[in-house]
């Protein structure tokens, strides 16, 4: 008996030991941040509150003094999160800004230059890491990356959104239903098929307040394990309207055309030429805070399922909207109303550090970024900068670049390259001059300084910024175009 004993200790012991060894791994789970991302499409980034505060009145205030649409869940994010006042889209248009954002590359090594273009099979996405580490995985909302299906529920490659039944691939619908073979457009013309239509939408058919639904669904499904989950809102984008009561909250309000309406055109540069002339922001103010309450209602269910603590929110957008600045509307130019897009991060640990960055970043920085805030690394290479530790200490700002780089689409009938700061652009395009924006000096956009002595080296660093970007990432726009040809002009005057 007494030889016995040994060996029953061990056992013991080794039972204890794996035991304790099952609870460390039961505990790291646990520990695994959850990731929330919301995108919203084509979205101005003064119609939130926390945006119009790092700007002066007169530019927090476009459309009139006062006329504002009140974004109280997304300032809430950033009081209690790291807000970036200078994070650009790297192209404003929805499928290669998509395409950089989900994968850390720029568009053209996405096969996304330009819209409805599909993204090459062999992309890995921040989904696809995080479901190898165990996430569920899912998506709902507008994709825009598989080419040009309209709507196409659920496209058959996931790139790691595992559950994507509610993904579609284009399209601004307004009103979706639930049916036994997966969601259907729920407006229908008789000669032209799915329609934009309202067709008397609610708050469960309405398209923002369905997909957020669905993003409950999922969280609640799968609240006891980790997940990613992004939700991509096709509002507040074209065509402006909106369901009951959101149609008529903002109707009595009088806009007015911004400062930079009146511009005359002799002045301007292509990219910044006059094309539209509407001034209305009922409906579109509408659309966000239709989409504001809704995410409420998403921190409002993880507050009370004690979710919040443990989740990772991100909320931005693929693009902005000039909405009548310039006298211009939607994208695809380098003006900050075009291009800028809201880029906020929410996390527990950050309460404590929250704050602004001003330094400028871009669609392909994200990737890595929020990888590396969750504490792991693509296998897969990633060309955007990994800011993670910027974001768990914001006052670190000074110690990091304040350059990136944004450009048109492929297919732009005018193409265009902008090297980028917090305070300057120089935008080289085939129709145009170079072009230096001081966004110090002149926040409306409407001033070359190009020529102004004290802006030579500006000038000449912005410029050898374009020329080793185009070195390192082989940018065709760079290589050997009249784009190439500034720049050697620009370094040695």
């Amino acid at each position: 008996m007494k030889a016995q004993l040994p060996i029953l200790f061990v056992a013991i012991s080794i039972c204890i030991f794996l035991g304790c060894k099952d609870n460390l791994k039961k505990e790291e789970q646990v520990t695994q941040p959850n990731l929330l991302v919301i995108m919203t499409d084509e979205h101005n980034f003064r119609t939130l509150g926390c945006y119009r505060e790092t700007l002066t009145q007169e530019e927090a205030y476009i459309w009139g003094e006062g006329l504002v649409v009140e974004t109280p869940n997304i300032d809430f994010l950033a009081q209690n999160g790291v807000l970036f006042s200078k994070f650009y889209a790297v192209a404003p248009l929805c499928s290669p800004s998509r395409s950089s954002f989900v994968s850390g590359l720029y568009p053209h090594h996405t096969g996304v230059e330009q819209n409805d273009s599909p993204m090459h099979d062999t992309i890995v996405t921040f989904a696809e890491v995080l479901r190898k580490k165990g996430y569920a995985t899912g998506y709902a909302g507008k994709w825009h990356l598989d080419g040009t299906g309209k709507p196409q529920w659920e496209p058959e490659r996931d790139f790691g959104f595992s559950d994507n039944r509610f993904m579609f691939n284009r399209g601004h619908w307004k009103k979706v239903m639930d049916t036994p073979e997966g969601p259907l457009i729920d407006a229908v013309d008789s000669l032209d098929g799915f329609t934009y239509d309202l067709n008397d939408a609610n708050d469960k058919s309405y398209m923002t307040d369905y997909l957020t639904d669905k993003t409950l669904d999922f969280i609640k499904k799968n609240k006891e394990k980790p997940f990613c989950y992004m939700l991509s809102y096709p509002d507040p984008h074209g065509p402006d309207t909106v369901r009951s009561p959101y149609d008529t909250m903002y109707t009595d309000m009088q806009f007015t055309p911004p400062a930079t309406y009146y511009k005359e055109d002799k002045d301007l540069p292509s990219w910044a030429s006059k094309t539209e002339k509407e001034i209305d922001q009922s409906q579109y103010f509408g659309m966000v805070k239709c989409i504001d309450d809704n995410i409420g209602r998403l921190i409002e269910y993880l507050k009370v399922n004690n979710l919040l603590d443990n989740t990772i929110i991100v909320f931005t957008s693929d693009h902005g909207d000039l909405r009548g600045e310039h006298q211009r509307r939607n994208k695809g130019v380098p003006l900050e109303a075009s291009a800028k897009v809201p880029f906020i991060v929410y996390a527990e640990s950050l309460k404590q550090k929250r704050g602004k960055v001003e330094n400028a970043f871009n669609s392909v920085d994200f990737a890595p970024s929020i990888l590396g805030l969750m504490g792991y690394n693509s296998e897969h290479k990633m060309e955007g900068i990994d800011f993670s530790e910027l974001i768990k200490e914001p006052k670190s700002k000074s110690q990091w670049r304040n350059f990136t780089v944004m450009r048109s689409s492929g297919n732009a009938k005018t193409k265009w390259i902008a090297a980028v700061t917090s305070r300057y652009k120089l935008v080289l395009s085939e129709s145009d001059l170079p072009w230096l924006l001081d966004l110090e000096q002149n926040p409306q956009e409407t001033i070359n300084y190009i020529n102004v002595p004290e802006n030579r080296n500006v000038v000449r660093e912005l410029a050898q910024d374009l020329k080793d970007y185009a070195d390192q990432h082989k940018d065709p726009f760079l290589q050997n175009t009249v784009l190439a040809e500034f720049i050697p002009k620009l370094i040695n005057p």
